[in-house]
């Protein structure tokens, strides 16, 4: 299970971030980038960020290690941004927590190199969990210590929205032209070969497994909690199976219109204004 740690001290919001996460202490002495049950896009971003934050360090890729928050909004009665409290109001209890990283930047395609190998390791697993959130406009990447590190995953695994849909999803080509590391060659034979082999079954489960109860009740369409997790594994598996012959990379398209949801692509264009 993931380790559980108590937020003792709010330190700052980060604003470039449309569900507003803030950078927190804890009681174990560790800094965390948190992000809250109370923010506008709902419990289902966590569930996706533990998924695919934990299968993506499963598969070797480089993603902050998580950890369970608990929350108590007294830390944020001195806060003077009335936005923040509200949101840590609405948060009491149980969020998630990213290893904050001190000094990293935000990853610049022009500033640093990638190489193919790495590029199509990356590019698989956003493909295999659909993650329309890695585009060369917002790459939610970090580089620390010299090396690529992944953030942000609450805009994968689109299906969760839509259940009924979740299984034509699973066979749902990816087109990855937009995406930030599609100019570094990305070797995408050589990384089907690694990964999707790894994608079993007993992986899916024991990753899904970490989701905590409380964000996975009362879903429309299940009868269970257990049946939920069935879901997202048996999905996850099918398209391990197959995205590899369905990836595309072609010419980015700067003036299409985004594809992602209509709370992600608010979220998208709040970015772009600051």
């Amino acid at each position: 299970m993931l380790e559980e740690v108590v937020a003792t001290r709010y330190v700052t919001p980060l604003r470039e971030g449309g569900s507003l996460p803030g950078i927190v202490e804890a009681d174990d002495l560790g800094t965390y980038v948190m992000k809250f049950t109370g923010a506008g896009q709902g419990r289902k971003t966590l569930v996706a960020e533990v998924v695919c934050g934990l299968l993506g360090r499963r598969l070797g890729l480089r993603v902050p290690e998580l950890v369970r928050i608990q929350l108590d909004p007294v830390i944020g009665l001195g806060e003077p941004d009335q936005e923040v409290q509200e949101l840590l109001k609405a948060s009491g209890g149980l969020n998630l927590g990213m290893d904050f990283l001190p000094g990293s930047l935000g990853f610049d395609p022009l500033a640093f190199e990638v190489g193919a190998a790495e590029a199509g390791r990356v590019v698989w697993f956003d493909a295999l969990v659909n993650n329309v959130d890695r585009s060369w406009r917002n790459p939610n990447m970090l580089v620390w210590h010299g090396e690529l590190w992944l953030i942000d995953h609450g805009a994968t695994m689109i299906w969760q929205h839509n259940w009924r849909g979740a299984q034509a999803a699973a066979a749902k080509p990816y087109d990855a032209s937009d995406h930030v590391l599609a100019s570094f060659g990305p070797d995408l034979a050589a990384a089907a070969a690694e990964l999707a082999p790894r994608v079993t079954e007993d992986l899916l489960t024991e990753v899904v497994a970490e989701v905590p109860e409380e964000w996975l009740v009362d879903e429309p369409g299940f009868e269970s909690t257990a049946a939920l997790r069935r879901a997202y594994v048996e999905v996850l598996l099918e398209r391990a199976a197959v995205i590899s012959d369905r990836i595309t990379v072609g010419e980015r398209t700067p003036d299409t219109p985004s594809q992602a949801p209509e709370w992600l692509s608010a979220r998208l264009h709040r970015k772009a204004v600051k």
